[in-house]
């Protein structure tokens, strides 16, 4: 089928299942389609109109009632819808719900350009090296308007919008150069926003990441940033024999979040985000907002950076967490 020029080549482990999701229910379309547009022709021939003494005899003659086939025509078409919103379901999570095992790389969209970086620190524009076999988890985001990354070959889509933090994942089956577009309308140079995902072999990958300029991983560059906004000051250490004025850190990823006013959430991407950049926001339980917003004074890159340093830090395994807006904290009384 990629010698079809409305198939593009199948290079992912997702692409077999979507592609015949599509194609199964393109098959059950047309079979419809034709098998009623075939039966109306049938009709309108025989039940056209009588002429002079043609079927004279059949009018005003009682319907006859037949409630099998109108069951049919009724169970048929709801089973054939069940099976493939069954099937639809679960290739929709498939594709939603990346393996425990992916490597997790930060996309940022911008007018008119993708930045990558690496979790090996490595960063690239408009291009993006992987290994074949490996799962890739791509966290993005926008600095301006809602861009999609869209890698047909991969059969995957996903919208970056601005102010939050959006996944997709794919696992390379063979190696080459597949394209990637913007698939979201974003300004003037909308058609230049492409680039390609380079697929390569293990050894490959690793020889090529070798030999690219080195640079800190997205950790350790957030372990900078962590110490260059003064961040250590407040949310210290656990060992720190000073008094704590802002929750600790470490183990909070992942975990529930009690605020003030008695609402919780998750402390996932999205809401570290919002904690850094809109402090007063949510407040968690028993700390008081003291912690500056940093909104405008801090690049979607470092707040990548920071969320990796974030969530590289670990904590007990046990036990509730708690932060709030004074910087994405864990609760004094679990951590």
């Amino acid at each position: 089928m990629s010698e079809l020029q409305f198939f593009p080549d199948a290079a992912s482990s997702l692409a077999g299942q979507v592609d015949a999701l599509y194609l199964v229910w393109a098959a059950v379309s047309v079979f419809f389609s034709l098998l009623i547009a075939v039966l109306l022709v049938f009709f309108f021939v025989k039940y056209r109109r009588p002429g002079s003494d043609e079927h004279v005899n059949d009018i005003g003659k009682e319907e006859r009632e037949a409630p099998l086939l109108e069951i049919a025509w009724s169970v048929i078409p709801l089973l054939i819808c069940l099976v493939m919103f069954v099937w639809g379901t679960r290739v929709f999570f498939d594709i939603y719900r990346p393996p425990s095992d992916a490597q997790e790389y930060f996309a940022v969209g911008k007018q008119w350009m993708w930045k990558f970086q690496h979790p090996e620190g490595v960063r690239e524009i408009n291009d993006l090296h992987v290994p074949v076999g490996q799962a890739i988890k791509v966290t993005m985001t926008s600095e301006d308007v809602i861009h999609s990354l869209y890698v047909p070959a991969f059969r995957t889509k996903q919208d970056a919008v601005p102010g939050r933090y959006t996944t997709l994942w794919f696992k390379a089956t063979k190696p080459g150069s597949y394209h990637l577009f913007c698939a979201e309308y974003c300004g003037t140079e909308h058609s230049r926003m492409i680039g390609q995902v380079i697929a390569m072999a293990p050894r490959d990958y690793q020889q090529w990441l070798s030999g690219s300029p080195a640079g800190k991983t997205p950790v350790a560059s957030g372990a900078q940033l962590f110490q260059t906004f003064a961040c250590n000051t407040c949310h210290r250490d656990a060992n720190d024999p000073r008094p704590a004025r802002a929750p600790q850190l470490a183990g909070l990823y992942g975990r529930d979040v009690a605020f003030a006013d008695g609402g919780a959430a998750k402390a996932d991407d999205t809401y570290l985000r919002e904690s850094i950049l809109n402090p007063g926001v949510k407040l968690v339980a028993g700390w008081q907002p003291i912690m500056p917003t940093f909104q405008g004074q801090i690049s979607e890159e470092q707040l990548a950076a920071l969320l990796a340093y974030i969530k590289s830090l670990e904590g007990p395994k046990s036990g509730q967490a708690s932060a709030g807006g004074n910087g994405a904290a864990a609760d004094r009384g679990t951590l």
